[in-house]
């Protein structure tokens, strides 16, 4: 694997209403060095999903919804993953460019990062296993595959030329309205989504702030399903949701207290941001709402 020296640029990134109130902050954290991965098992399809969520659920900014595409590998004996198409592509492009091609790529925009999120169903056997970057910490967790209670309804629809059946359930804090396609016998779908007859080709919460759609489908796939070989920090849930919300309200200090530098604020004149080491109030909540538990 190409080696390139570790390079990190944290420019911090404050997005501020109309009443001058900051709702949302985060670090952007460049590393060109992609982590080695592990191959845990041939994939045999693949399916690209359109996934969007609402980050501020006030209204008040204008851009009030981040969006990535999606990857769902489906491997054997049930297992799959579920992670960013777009970090897969970076990774692909920073292990094939010389110095002068990142440098470019740097100022095309060309190289930012998608979610850090990836859910792998089925591995092991019978449990999910989530893994995630939080700023420069690596984080993985297993539990239990959930059993959605789905409820199948007579409503029907067309995703991608497919005819998909309606069906509702309850998850862990928000209501779930799922279409799935019989024409793809899979019980799986986006995220953690997964257990009714045919692949699950669109989802939402009742309050649209979670969206998920299938765009795209590659039914002789062969990349391989693999995992980054990293330092995890073996965690729970309910742990991982409680970093979550510790780095997503106060990014700087959590980098502060990783140990990784200060970072100094300034407005566009220059001047310091006194409270940018202050906690902000999410304007969203997460995709799993019952964490506060």
């Amino acid at each position: 694997m190409k080696k390139i020296a570790l390079i990190i640029i944290a420019a911090a990134i404050a997005a501020v209403t109309a009443t001058g109130k900051v709702a949302r902050r985060a670090l952007s954290i460049f590393q060109p060095n992609v982590p080695e991965t592990e191959t845990i098992a041939p994939e045999t399809m693949e399916f690209v999903y359109d996934y969007s969520w609402c980050n501020d659920t006030t209204g008040m900014l204008e851009d009030n919804f981040t969006s990535d595409r999606m990857l769902l590998q489906i491997g054997p004996k049930g297992l799959s993953k579920f992670s960013s198409y777009k970090n897969l592509t970076v990774d692909s492009l920073l292990m094939n460019l010389s110095k002068e091609q990142l440098t470019e790529a740097l100022m095309d925009n060309k190289l930012s990062n998608g979610e850090f999120m990836t859910i792998f169903k089925n591995y092991p056997a019978g449990r999910i296993t989530h893994t995630e970057k939080i700023c420069l910490d690596w984080f993985r967790y297993e539990e239990d595959m959930p059993m959605l209670e789905w409820e199948l309804t007579d409503s029907t629809g067309t995703v991608l030329g497919y005819e998909c059946h309606q069906a509702k359930c309850s998850f862990r804090g928000r209501e779930w309205t799922a279409y799935y396609t019989e024409e793809i016998p899979i019980m799986d779908g986006p995220w953690k989504l997964q257990g009714l007859p045919g692949l699950i080709m669109k989802a939402s919460d009742k309050d649209g702030h979670y969206r998920f759609e299938c765009i795209g489908i590659k039914s002789n796939a062969s990349r391989p399903i693999t995992m980054y070989k990293v330092p995890y920090i073996s965690t729970s849930r309910q742990k991982y949701y409680d970093t979550k919300n510790r780095y997503d309200i106060n990014p700087y200090a959590y980098f502060e207290a990783g140990g990784h530098g200060h970072i100094t604020v300034s407005d566009e004149a220059g001047n310091p941001v006194l409270d940018a080491y202050d906690p902000i109030e999410l304007a969203f909540d997460y995709i799993e709402r019952d964490w506060r538990k």
